[in-house]
Order: C-alpha cells, then sequence, then structure tokens
C-alpha cells in the first residue's frame, strides 16, 4: 500500500463531524457575544516577532512561537495569542473608535507544545476583550460573559467554575513578604504553574528563581487564604457586580490564580472544569491597563479573556454535552433519481425547492431507489423525493417520509407547502 504521508504533529483534519462541532462552537459563541453586545473582528495570522517579544513573556516567544524570517530577513511569528494583535489595530485607529469597544473573535492559533488530548500545536480560540473601562464591574462583565457560554452549552456551576484573584492584590502581599518588585513576575510564574508540578519539583522551582525558605513558606499560606480576596476594594466591588449580573453561582475567589502573561495588571480569572472526574483549565484571561502604551497608542484600560476550542470541546464530549447527529449533512430533503431519462427533471425539481428556500440534495446518478434511500438515512436526510415518470406525466411528486417510513404524493404545485409541513417539527430542517 502506497504510504499516506502524515499531518505535521499537533495540527487536526477535520472531517465533517469535527468541522461540525467547531462551527457549532462559532455560533454558540457568536450568540453569547452579541447577546452583550459585542461585535465580531479579526487580525491577521502573521505579526512581526516584536510584538510578542515585550508583551506576552519570554516564554511564549522563545519557547511555544512558531517563528521564521521572511524574504527580507524580517522575524515573523505565527500568531500565539491575539490580544497584542489586539492592542496594535486600537493604537492605529485610537482616535477614530468609540468607546467602549466590546470585541469578540473566534480563530485559529499557533504554539509549539507537547501535542495531547485538549491540546494541540494548532488550535482555535475565542476572544472577547472590553476596551477603555477601568473598573471591577467591567472585570465582572467578562466574567458574566464567560458563564453565559458555559450556561448556554448546559455546564452547569457544579461542573465549571470562573476562579478569580487580582494580581494588585498579590503584589502587595508579595511586598510584605520582602520579595521586591523587579521580581514579583518571576514569582507569578511560580504560583501559575502550582498546578502543574509535584509539590518537590515546585518548592526547588522555587529556590531556583532565589526565593528565601521563609518566602517560600509565606507563599504557601498567601495560596491558602481563600478569604484574602476580602481585603481587596477591587474584588469586593468585582463579586458585588458578578451578583448582580447573576452569575455568582459560576465565580469564586481562588489565590492560586495568578496567570503566567506579563501583561496583566489587576483581575484575573481561570475557567477550570470541576466535575469529580474531569478537572482541565478552559479559559483564562484579565485586565492589561498597560499594554496599549506598550504598542505605542496612548494609555487605555482593557480587560479580557481567551478560550481554547479544544479543551471545551474535550469537557463537552466527556459531559455528553456535544450536539448530536455530528455527521448528518445539512439537508434534509433528498431528491432522488428514478432513471437516466428523469435525471436532469429531478435537478431541476432541486433547484425549485432551493429557491423556496431549502437545503437539498440531489443524487448525482440513477441507482436502485433503495439504495438512494438507504443514503439518504447515512446523511441524516428527513424526506427523500421521488420524480419517476408517472410523477413527471401527472405533474406530481411523491414525498416518502424516512422517519415514519411513510409515503404520500402530492401535486407538484403543493410539494413545498407538504415538504414544509413534514420538516415544521424537524429541529435541524
Amino acid at each position: 500500500m502506497k504510504k499516506i504521508i502524515q499531518p505535521v504533529k499537533g495540527t487536526r483534519d477535520f472531517y465533517p463531524p469535527e468541522k461540525n462541532v467547531n462551527s457549532w462552537l462559532y455560533q454558540t459563541i457568536r450568540e453569547v457575544s452579541e447577546s452583550f453586545g459585542y461585535q465580531e473582528y479579526d487580525g491577521p495570522f502573521l505579526e512581526s516577532i516584536d510584538l510578542y517579544a515585550s508583551k506576552s513573556g519570554e516564554e511564549l516567544v522563545k519557547e511555544q512561537s512558531f517563528v521564521f524570517p521572511d524574504k527580507s530577513g524580517n522575524l515573523i511569528a505565527l500568531r500565539p495569542e491575539l490580544t497584542p494583535s489586539l492592542v496594535r489595530m486600537i493604537a492605529q485607529q485610537q482616535q477614530q473608535l468609540v468607546y467602549p469597544l466590546r470585541w469578540w473573535s473566534f480563530g485559529p492559533f499557533w504554539r509549539y507544545e507537547s501535542p495531547q488530548k485538549g491540546r494541540g500545536r494548532e488550535f482555535f480560540q475565542w476572544n472577547a476583550d472590553l476596551i477603555g473601562v477601568d473598573s471591577p464591574e467591567a472585570d465582572a462583565e467578562l466574567a458574566a460573559l464567560m458563564a453565559g457560554f458555559f450556561r448556554k452549552v448546559g455546564l452547569s456551576p457544579d461542573k465549571v467554575k470562573v476562579f478569580v484573584n487580582n494580581r494588585r492584590l498579590m503584589e502587595g502581599e508579595l511586598a510584605k513578604l520582602k520579595i521586591p518588585s523587579d521580581k514579583q513576575g518571576e514569582v507569578f510564574r511560580l504560583i501559575d504553574r502550582r498546578g502543574k508540578l509535584n509539590d518537590k519539583d515546585w518548592g526547588a522551582y522555587a529556590l531556583e528563581i532565589g526565593l528565601k525558605p521563609a518566602q517560600l513558606e509565606g507563599i504557601n499560606t498567601l495560596l491558602s487564604s481563600d478569604d484574602l480576596w476580602k481585603d481587596s476594594e477591587e474584588l469586593t466591588r468585582f463579586f458585588t457586580a458578578v451578583d448582580a449580573l447573576g452569575v455568582n453561582d459560576y465565580v469564586e475567589y481562588s489565590p492560586r490564580i495568578i496567570r503566567g502573561l506579563d501583561y496583566y495588571t489587576g483581575t484575573v480569572f481561570e475557567a477550570l472544569a470541576v466535575s469529580k472526574d474531569i478537572r482541565r483549565s478552559i479559559s483564562g484571561g484579565g485586565r492589561y491597563d498597560n499594554l496599549m502604551a506598550d504598542v505605542g497608542g496612548d494609555s487605555l484600560p482593557g480587560v479580557g479573556f481567551a478560550m481554547g476550542d479544544m479543551v471545551i470541546s474535550v469537557v463537552l464530549e466527556e459531559l455528553g454535552l456535544l450536539p448530536e447527529n455530528r455527521s448528518a449533512a445539512p439537508a434534509k430533503i433528498l431528491v432522488t433519481v428514478f432513471d437516466e431519462e428523469s435525471l436532469l427533471a429531478s435537478y431541476q425539481l432541486g433547484v425549485e425547492l432551493r429557491q423556496a428556500g431549502f437545503k437539498v440534495c440531489s443524487y448525482p446518478t440513477a441507482e436502485k431507489l433503495g439504495k438512494q434511500f438507504r443514503y439518504a438515512d447515512k446523511v441524516g436526510a428527513r424526506i427523500a423525493v421521488i420524480l419517476g415518470p408517472d410523477e413527471i406525466n401527472n405533474q406530481q411528486v411523491a414525498l416518502k417520509d424516512l422517519q415514519t417510513r411513510e409515503q404520500t404524493t402530492v401535486s407538484r404545485s403543493q410539494a413545498i407547502e407538504a415538504i414544509r409541513g413534514l420538516l415544521e417539527n424537524d429541529p435541524g430542517a
């Protein structure tokens, strides 16, 4: 057998069932985003590496980004995230835009990671951002948007939680432990890895970055302080707004949530699957108030989050929440071909039904009707339309309901209304 060239490691082939899920996610994200008044946008897939170098942290740039020189020798990156592109785009038209901005996007990204279930090197990601408002209430709106999606897809609060912290609160606590401000970025990355390393490796990493044993002990105490948020005016206002937005059952405080990217400045949040058998990070984000100035624009506050399609798809599949009949074709009507002489007449009938607003699949050749009916069943059609010599001569069509197996004959002029009646209660029609 001829050897088939394999796909690039960490990428995916989207056969129709997989693309069906991807499209369903996109449509659901669109509905939830627009319900909060967010507008869709997108940026380029290629950006200068300089855009990420000073904004996203060394790990993302040096270890996770796909970087290559263009023909002029400039280093170009396949975008690993969208926030730097977002702020660059806003900075370019900062004086012409109307604030606050509520923008969302869903598109492909690339990171050089170790592929595993729920993580690849090529993935789709939902990004949502609120730009131009510096308030805990704006942060709460993003948490509510995230929770709105979870509610829409059937993920109840006992299955997923949005955990929240605040970097300014944590900076103050680290300062009490005599950790200087220029060292706190490393400590944030240490905290971000708390759940990813075992106790021994995490402690060794802490000492490796220069923390003293007493400071490490203080950080461990800090990470167990579940009521620490009450010392933060920002978080107190945040949770009051979360309650007003009706999502307090989804949102909790956690001192362990810190986010690893360098540009976060205030509230940070991360959604985790928390059911008994599944614990995965689903989405995350936070406030970034300095990033606009970093790319050449005027200072402008912002808050946002991102959610990858791979992890949320795995979680939804494991919980039985993905849409059913993912292999079904979109057309609920199959126009059969009785014989070679009626082939073009069947094609013309298909055109007529499409003009009436139906999604229609025409069988391409004259085969036994039994074979065509079996095909219709396999692709998820609801109605098979039969146009044989008798039907053509009498200006009629035969309609076979593939669900009830009943067949009726109606006049050609009544066919559209008859089909509409059969499909009236079909959710996929």
